[in-house]
């Protein structure tokens, strides 16, 4: 090789290098909100979105905005979110309303109707066009002044773990259940459970030990990938309880510094994410137990219609009880009731 010819590809290789480190640079968004999610790190919904949608929002806002999603507890406890952000600890969260439930019944409401809806996309609907995610802002204002609802939503109907069959509401009697606080553990426990509150990463472990019998946990993709089937082998599906809603905020002040094409961003990046989460999540829960009946390890066990009947009365008193608690459950109660009967659901 000639020294010119060296020179050359001394020279060439210097700007490819170059055009590299720019390229890198410009994959690192300007600004990144540090997100604490309500999944645990082995969650396929959490692979899923940070695989295929947090990239994305990078490049729907010409690098100028990114998001770190984080697990579960990563930087606070789980109910300390909303406080995390209003000092700055969080830029925001994505995480389970129910978490709240302590505060004031009405998130119980707003995070979980237990047995009210039929599907995640109902819920989607309440969310966007039914009023929820302007309901949930209310419930902010009034206990987390300072947070911003940017949406909410849910992306599956949970199914149940069990290392006993339970093929009815009535072998739900005496049942240790892991359970989130407020709506939930309140239908379990009106049908003969007892509910115990545990954080979804000690899920696992209560299981093994006997602490618990059974769980309302996750999605069954989720349940699949932490393992929880190696341990409970009767998993009921579609699930006969909850469809929880998550919420996505983030503090005031960070959105107030946003631009305007900014915030349009990422409230488009938050709707289509969470549509593809839900999609991505029927179609994955319905090949793996397929894959698990084929299989022939697990009895996976789908209630008959009049069982669930039952348990959505027992819920349905629920409502009706937790609705009575403050003036803000009573107006989740409404906001829902209104929306169910405008989509046939009551």
């Amino acid at each position: 090789m000639t020294f010119k010819t060296l020179a050359k590809t001394v020279s060439t290789l210097a700007v490819a290098s170059v055009i590299g480190a720019m390229a890198t640079a410009s994959m690192a968004a300007e600004r990144t909100l540090k997100i604490q999610t309500s999944s645990n790190a082995s969650h396929a919904s959490l692979a899923y979105l940070n695989e295929e949608w947090v990239p994305k929002l990078e490049e729907m806002t010409g690098g100028s905005l990114g998001v770190e999603l984080l697990p579960v507890d990563a930087v606070v406890p789980r109910r300390e979110t909303a406080e995390a952000i209003g000092v700055g600890i969080l830029d925001g969260d994505l995480t389970s309303i129910n978490y709240f439930a302590g505060v004031d019944p009405a998130f119980a409401l707003m995070g979980d109707l237990i047995a009210g809806y039929d599907s995640a996309d109902q819920i989607q609907a309440f969310c966007a066009q039914g009023g929820g995610k302007e309901m949930l802002q209310k419930l902010f204002d009034a206990h987390f002044p300072g947070v911003h609802v940017v949406g909410c939503g849910a992306y599956a109907r949970e199914a149940f773990v069990s290392k006993v069959p339970v093929r009815s509401v009535e072998d739900l009697q005496g049942l240790k259940i892991r359970s989130p606080e407020g709506l939930a553990a309140d239908v379990f426990k009106r049908a003969g459970a007892a509910p115990v509150s545990m954080s979804g990463s000690e899920t696992y472990g209560a299981l093994e030990k006997g602490v618990i019998d059974a769980a309302d946990n996750s999605a069954y993709a989720n349940n699949d990938a932490n393992g929880m089937h190696k341990i409970a082998k009767y998993p009921i599906f579609p699930g006969i309880h909850s469809t929880p809603i998550l919420q996505f905020t983030i503090s005031q002040q960070v959105y107030d510094e946003l631009s305007e094409q900014e915030r349009v961003a990422l409230e488009t990046w938050y709707l289509a994410a969470y549509n593809g989460l839900r999609q991505h999540f029927d179609r994955l829960d319905r090949q793996l137990v397929a894959r698990d009946k084929a299989a022939g390890e697990l009895e996976i066990i789908d209630w008959p219609q009049e069982e669930r009947d039952k348990l959505r009365v027992i819920a349905q008193e629920a409502w009706s009880a937790f609705a009575s608690q403050t003036e803000l459950a009573q107006e989740v109660y409404d906001a829902h009731v209104a929306f169910m009967k405008e989509a046939g659901l009551l």
